[in-house]
C-alpha cells in the first residue's frame, strides 16, 4: 500500500526546468488531481490508489514545496541597531567600513560554539518551514578564518543530517576580508588552507564569492572560484548587488551555476550568462531593506535567463525567512506575475542548487508538496504577510501547520 494520496486538490507546477521565457508564465494546472506518493516520491497523478493517509485537498491549491536557494541562515548575533542607522541615511558601506555589517556578525558567529549555532539555525529552519520551505541552501562567510569557516560548515553539515528539510551547503570564505590580515594573505588562505580541507571533508557543494565594490575584485572572485572548481565545487557569484562589479561578467568564463542579486548586471554579463544557461537568482527582500535598486527581472525573462528569487535570509540585509512574503515582494518589486513568481520559487531555484529532482509536482520527482488555504496562486502574493500553508509534505512526510 502507498503512504500517503492528496485527492481532489488543485495543482499548479512547472516542467521540464529551468523554465524560461513565457513559459514561466504558462503553468501545468490540474483539477481535481490525485497525487498518490511512496517512500518519499511522486509515484502516480490523477489516479485513485489506496494509500495509508490521505489529505483532502478539496477547494484547496497544491503546490510544489518552495526552493530558498540563496541563504546564510547559520549565525549569531543581530544587527536591529544598523537598520535604524540606515533609516537615519548611513549607507550599507558606511556601517561596514566603520566596523559594521559583516563583520559584526563575524565577531558574534566566532563567539558562539557549535551547539549555540545549531539551536538557533534549527529554530529558524523550523520558522520557514512552516511557511512551506522544503529545501535550501545556507553559506558559511560569518567566520573569515580557517577554524571558523570550517566549524560553519561542519554546523550546516549537522543540520543536513538532522533537518528534514533538504540543506545544501556553500563555501562563502569569501565574504568579506578579516581586519586584522591583508587581502592578499586572506585570499592565500582560502585558496591553500581552506578549500584543500572544504574538499577533503566534502563539507560543500558549492563556492561562493562576494565580487562587489569594497569587497572582493573581478579579478580575486576569477581567481577564488576557478580554483574552488579544481576542487569540485560549483561556482555561484554574489554579483552586481550594489553597483556593476563586473560579478555576472565571470558567469560564462567559470561556469557559474547562478549569479545572486544583479541589480546592476552589464550587458556583456547578460550575454555570459545566457550563454552558459546560469540561474538569475533575485533577492527582492534585500532590495526593499536595503532600499536598493530593482534587479532588471523582466529582462532577464526576456533574454531566455532562467530567473528564481529567494530569501537572502540574514542579519543585516534581510532578516526574513518566510517565501510567500519574498513573493509578494517580487511581485511588487519586479513587476513579475504571481505564476512566475510561483516558478521561480520552486523549480528554477532547485535548478539553481542543483537539487532538479525537487521543485516541481511529476511522478518520479521527491514528495515535496505544501496544500494551501487558497484557491489560486495569485492569492499567495495578494495577501500580503499572511501564511497560507495548511499541510507541507517533505520526502512523502506529512506535516500539518497549526
Amino acid at each position: 500500500m502507498n503512504d500517503l494520496k492528496i485527492i481532489g486538490g488543485r495543482v499548479v507546477t512547472f516542467r521540464d526546468g529551468p523554465v524560461t521565457g513565457n513559459r514561466m508564465d504558462s503553468p501545468l494546472v490540474l483539477e481535481n488531481a490525485n497525487i498518490i506518493i511512496n517512500d518519499g516520491f511522486i509515484t502516480a497523478i490523477d489516479e485513485d490508489k489506496p494509500a495509508k493517509e490521505t489529505i483532502d485537498a478539496g477547494g484547496k491549491l497544491v503546490i510544489p514545496g518552495f526552493v530558498d536557494s540563496h541563504t546564510h541562515l547559520v549565525f549569531a548575533g543581530s544587527r536591529e541597531d544598523e537598520f535604524e542607522k540606515r533609516l537615519k541615511g548611513v549607507s550599507y558601506l558606511e556601517i561596514a567600513r566603520g566596523g559594521g555589517g559583516i563583520l559584526s556578525t563575524v565577531r558574534a558567529t566566532r563567539n558562539a560554539d557549535r551547539q549555540t549555532l545549531i539551536g538557533l539555525a534549527r529554530e529558524r529552519l523550523r520558522y520557514a518551514l512552516s511557511w512551506g520551505t522544503t529545501t535550501l541552501e545556507i553559506k558559511s562567510g560569518y567566520g573569515l578564518s580557517t577554524e571558523d569557516e570550517l566549524k560553519m560548515l561542519e554546523v550546516i553539515d549537522e543540520l543536513k543530517r538532522t533537518t528534514s528539510q533538504t540543506v545544501v551547503a556553500t563555501f562563502l570564505g569569501a565574504h568579506e576580508f578579516p581586519q586584522d590580515m591583508a587581502r592578499n594573505e586572506y585570499v592565500g588562505i582560502i585558496l591553500n588552507e581552506m578549500l584543500p580541507e572544504i574538499a577533503r571533508r566534502g563539507l560543500a557543494r558549492f563556492i561562493d564569492v562576494f565580487c562587489e565594490e569594497g569587497v572582493y575584485t573581478k579579478k580575486e572572485t576569477e581567481k577564488i572560484l576557478l580554483r574552488g572548481r579544481e576542487y569540485g565545487l560549483l561556482p555561484k557569484i554574489h554579483a552586481d548587488e550594489l553597483a556593476s562589479s563586473g560579478g555576472s561578467e565571470l558567469a560564462e568564463e567559470v561556469g557559474a551555476v547562478s549569479c545572486d542579486h544583479l541589480s546592476y548586471p552589464s550587458e556583456e554579463g547578460i550575454r555570459g550568462m545566457k550563454s552558459t544557461g546560469t540561474v538569475a537568482v533575485l533577492l527582492p527582500a534585500t532590495t526593499l531593506f536595503l532600499s536598493g535598486k530593482a534587479a532588471p527581472a523582466r529582462r532577464f525573462i526576456d533574454e531566455n535567463i532562467p530567473v528564481a528569487i529567494a530569501s537572502d535570509f540574514n542579519p543585516g540585509s534581510s532578516p526574513v525567512l518566510a517565501m510567500p512574503l519574498v513573493m509578494s515582494l517580487a511581485c511588487l518589486l519586479y513587476k513579475l506575475t504571481p505564476t512566475e513568481v510561483l516558478c521561480a520559487s520552486t523549480i528554477n531555484a532547485a535548478y539553481a542548487i542543483c537539487e532538479e529532482e525537487r521543485g516541481s509536482i511529476e511522478v518520479g520527482k521527491r514528495a515535496d508538496i505544501l496544500v494551501c488555504d487558497r484557491k489560486n496562486v495569485n492569492e499567495i502574493p495578494y495577501w500580503f504577510g499572511f501564511n497560507p500553508v495548511r499541510y507541507v509534505v517533505k520526502n512523502g512526510n506529512l506535516k500539518k501547520i497549526s
